[in-house]
């Protein structure tokens, strides 16, 4: 498709002789349409060359040919430069790139480029709750988005099974694991055990000392300790996977803080060549201090034991020479925000190339809170992520039982909108906006929500089926789509590739679900103006094939976001 951005920094670069890229990224598209599709802020031109903004609009207007642009007109506004892209090449460009391209919006920019997501990361033995949700959807959406742009991307689900918390329930089914069947019901008795040994150690200190210990033990393979630990895992990962399945979410590596066990000498060794590690109160340390940082990074616990810290060191030795990565990123709560900074700033002592460390980025998220405060696997106040995804399906289905009763396949449906209502929730707002959990808010069918998108959807398969199909691109007059609700849906698909890229350069999946919505609502703006089956044929098939291309991209955006689209509703 045409560049209209670059066609126009083109252009400007012939006029002021500045380069291309950087007047590129000047370029805006105006909230307000009557400002035109696109507007150059001259102001970024008035240090340079020494004039008012609006004088610069004035001259860059006056020496600019249009012709060859596929651009209609300029407008100088104060000191901006608008432009308005001729309708009729707009239209043509955008339905013949959806008639030729199978998976619209996909490209290549990415190739060669490799990128890891660290995500979902579930701790095991533990439930898998609403907590873990954010970083599941977000961190598959934008491994779904990185790899629609070409990239090649290693998502890994960096499972917390190692760690203190094992101690402690090492030490609590010592105590009492012949009271509770973790075969029956795995990881709820787990959880009653981890809660009640929690409290054990809050009452007397020697337990939580006992508990340190079974770790060191376990670090040091203590051959109780490890088989205890394997049978933690196993039944925890065969109840994730229920979780996974419903939302749909896929890995290409499961290898958790564990599997850096015998990675972490290496990363000790290395930190002292660097005369970066050093003794404080029994434990090994590094001094963040040059680096802005006033709390140090603990390497080894003075116990002896390793810590998150030494693991995810040693992961991001692994990860640069296995993946050779461009972007590291790394999906957690915004609470983790020190850690990654000294683990980050600790990075550079491992002699890593400067490629490898400019790569890593934390992807903080909010909390999901309850309406009481903060959840706590420790104070035993969660709600479990499977429990809310089946609740969903359950409230999706009987809302289609009173509005659709006839229709087949209810429960699959009410899959799709159930499942689809709670990630689109997450997914909607700013990631780093912490979320209050309420089930009205995350169930609601009505307004900005996930099952908008699909009722959307819907409705246009509905059109389709009362056209008799498709027609061919061959048969679209697009001057027949010159109206401004037929432009608002042309402009908004044009751009969607630039919509997916924003989302990697601010790693915010929101972008794209706003713009589902947006794009929901100019259809539906179109759809109430614009009676879509009328005896002039022309105008049925273009009207009828927007149809088809808005339903296209809706399908797309909602499928990068991990959302699965239904036929009906």
């Amino acid at each position: 498709m045409i560049d209209f951005k670059l066609k126009i920094a083109e252009k400007l670069e012939s006029i002021v002789n500045i380069n291309k890229d950087e007047l590129k990224s000047y370029i805006e598209v105006p909230k307000d349409t009557k400002n035109g599709d696109y507007s150059f802020p001259c102001f970024k031109l008035a240090k340079e060359l020494k004039k008012a903004p609006q004088m610069i609009a004035n001259e860059i207007k006056e020496k600019m040919n249009i012709e060859d642009m596929g651009i209609e007109k300029v407008e100088v506004v104060g000191g901006f430069l608008n432009f308005f892209v001729d309708k009729q090449l707009l239209a043509k460009e955008v339905l013949n790139e959806v008639a030729n391209k199978n998976e619209y919006g996909k490209s290549k920019i990415g190739n060669g480029k490799n990128i890891v997501i660290d995500y979902s990361a579930p701790n095991i033995a533990k439930p898998f709750h609403i907590g873990h949700l954010r970083s599941t959807v977000i961190g598959g959406s934008l491994s779904n988005i990185y790899k629609f742009l070409g990239y090649n991307v290693t998502g890994v689900n960096h499972l917390g099974d190692y760690g203190t918390q094992f101690g402690k329930l090492i030490e609590g089914y010592k105590l009492w694991g012949a009271e509770y069947d973790i075969d029956k019901n795995p990881i709820d008795e787990l959880t009653k055990i981890y809660v009640r040994i929690n409290n054990l150690c809050k009452e007397d200190e020697s337990v939580l000392e006992a508990c340190r210990e079974n770790f060191k033990k376990l670090e040091d393979g203590d051959p109780y300790c490890v088989e205890l630990w394997k049978r933690f895992k196993e039944v925890s990962l065969k109840e994730f996977q229920k979780v996974y399945d419903l939302l749909g979410s896929k890995f290409e590596s499961w290898n958790g803080e564990a599997f850096y066990s015998d990675k972490m000498p290496e990363v000790i060794e290395l930190l002292e060549k660097s005369g970066k590690l050093v003794e404080s109160q029994g434990a090994k340390i590094v001094d963040l201090t040059d680096d802005g940082i006033d709390t140090p990074c603990i390497i080894i616990k003075s116990n002896g034991s390793s810590t998150y810290a030494t693991r995810d060191l040693a992961a991001i030795l692994y990860r640069a020479r296995t993946y050779d990565f461009e972007k590291a990123l790394y999906v957690t709560s915004y609470e983790q925000v020190l850690h990654f900074k000294q683990v980050f700033a600790t990075a550079k002592y491992l002699g890593l190339d400067e490629k490898y460390l400019k790569g890593l980025k934390h992807v903080p998220f909010g909390m999901v809170l309850l309406p009481t405060g903060k959840m706590s696997t420790r104070e035993g106040n969660i709600v479990k992520l499977g429990d809310l995804l089946n609740e969903a399906i359950e409230r999706a289905e009987k809302i289609i039982e009173q509005k659709n009763p006839g229709l087949e396949d209810k429960k699959e449906t009410a899959k799709k909108v159930g499942v689809g209502a709670v990630i689109f929730n997450d997914l909607s707002n700013n990631r780093v906006k912490d979320e209050v959990f309420d089930w009205d808010t995350i169930l609601n069918f009505q307004g900005e929500t996930g099952p908008y998108i699909q009722y959307t959807y819907v409705r246009i398969k509905s059109v389709l089926e009362k056209a008799g199909g498709v027609p061919d691109i061959k048969d679209v007059n697009v001057t027949k789509l010159n109206d401004r609700y037929s432009q608002e849906i042309l402009k908004l698909i044009y751009n969607f590739e630039d919509i997916l890229v924003a989302v990697t350069e601010k790693e915010e999946p929101s972008i794209l679900s706003r713009y589902l919505i947006d794009l929901a609502k100019a259809y539906s703006g179109f759809y109430n103006e614009n009676k879509i089956m009328v005896e002039d044929k022309e105008l049925q098939n273009a009207r009828v094939y927007l149809s088809y291309a808005t339903a296209k991209v809706l399908k797309e955006g909602t499928t990068l976001l991990g959302m699965e689209m239904p036929n009906k509703m």
